[in-house]
């Protein structure tokens, strides 16, 4: 009987192959909580970063990976959530509308911090065969950090471009920027110097 290769999808969940994807950490997201206003304020632009180099990701076949949080609802449903995140008054629809996931994205439900923490986060890329993490999102301090911290301990090459990520104060994502670099080896590269190859991979200018 031949021997299926490791990662082998036989039902074929993860038709797409890249050596890189970009990470959406908790960007679908009600920002209905204390400091919410002064996030509102970062997140916005990082909304508008993030969207454009989703569309050069999507163009140069880089996957992307919504990986957000269940905000405790145990039958949480990703697309209920984004429609609740589009409904008037919610504070964070600002940021859903410039972000809305398209057929061909995936999606992952965390129930903590972090993207891998109980999660199929990591058992997705091994399918798709990425070795490199583009991460953004909110907060850049919290659940970025975190994620980046569980990437490095599985080996994963990490770019974080920081006009993708934000935190309810701009001093404290700086500082957990610098953290990551030196800590995770974490490359901390603006979103418009990234650039991807015909090996769906991505290469960043120092």
């Amino acid at each position: 009987m031949p021997q299926r290769p490791p990662n082998h999808d036989r039902l074929n969940h993860a038709p797409d192959k890249a050596e890189t994807a970009l990470l959406l950490i908790d960007v679908i997201n009600p920002i209905d909580f204390e400091e919410g206003e002064q996030l509102l304020a970062h997140a916005l632009p990082m909304a508008c970063a993030v969207a454009a180099l989703k569309r050069r990701a999507k163009a140069a076949g880089i996957p992307s990976i919504y990986v957000n949080d269940n905000f405790g609802r145990w039958r949480s449903e990703f697309p209920k959530l984004v429609e609740e995140c589009l409904e008037a008054g919610v504070r964070g629809k600002p940021v859903v509308e410039q972000l809305p996931p398209e057929d061909d994205d995936y999606f992952v439900l965390k129930p903590k911090h972090s993207a891998f923490f109980q999660t199929n986060l990591e058992i997705l890329l091994r399918y798709l065969g990425v070795n490199t993490l583009i991460m953004t999102g909110m907060a850049g301090d919290i659940c970025v950090l975190f994620s980046a911290n569980d990437a490095y301990m599985r080996d994963f090459r990490i770019i974080v471009p920081p006009d993708c990520t934000a935190s309810e104060d701009p001093g404290r994502n700086d500082q957990v920027l610098v953290l990551m670099q030196r800590v995770l080896k974490a490359e901390i590269i603006p979103s418009t110097l990234i650039k991807f190859d015909g090996t769906k991979a991505a290469t960043a200018k120092p």
